[in-house]
């Protein structure tokens, strides 16, 4: 039982630290270095994180810097973050690039709020997804004879974590909300 439940638990962290980090790349009215996080850029090869190839920074509220270490994939970075979804517009000194961040129109922000709601609403039905699982491999313990008793209490145990899971993604979201929102 035990097993189950902590599998079960394993699987909504990991489900929890996913939102958490699709919400890092979420652009809101001020600059954060994870917003270039998802950005690969083309050179050497292969898609390479811009993390990987220079130095992220946001030295003030609307302004992120990105200094490569490598001055020959400066052009490189600035089309990788030209083309991004960010709708953002590098601006490239060759020696650095800079990335003001304009702030979010009413709509924008309504646009963001909805597309954070609805990652949310897919983690929760990944959570009850995996509570079903887990239910699953309980209701085959009972019938290979673990007390009946013993699985209604581990199925509990589970329910009370799944709502302790969800619980903490109403409170991810009601923070991003929070921050898409103000001003």
């Amino acid at each position: 039982m035990d097993d189950v439940k902590h599998a079960c638990e394993e699987r909504m962290k990991k489900t929890l630290a996913a939102l958490k980090d699709d919400f890092a790349g979420l652009r809101t009215g001020r600059a954060s270095p994870a917003l270039l996080d998802k950005i690969r850029v083309e050179c050497y090869g292969q898609k390479t994180p811009i993390t990987q190839l220079a130095t992220v920074s946001a030295p003030e509220a609307r302004l992120i810097v990105v200094q490569p270490w490598d001055k020959s994939i400066l052009s490189d970075i600035d089309k990788a973050i030209q083309k991004s979804e960010l709708g953002l517009n590098p601006s490239n000194d060759g020696k650095v690039i800079r990335i003001s961040i304009p702030p979010l129109t009413e709509q924008r922000r309504k646009e963001l709020v909805k597309g954070a709601k609805a990652s949310a609403e897919q983690s929760r039905v990944s959570l009850r997804n995996i509570r079903r699982d887990g239910l699953e491999e309980m209701k085959k313990m009972k019938d290979s004879g673990t007390p009946e008793d013993a699985v209604k209490k581990a199925e509990d145990e589970l329910q009370k974590l799944t709502d302790s899971y969800v619980s903490q993604i109403n409170k991810v979201l009601e923070e991003k909300e929070k921050e898409i929102l103000e001003v």
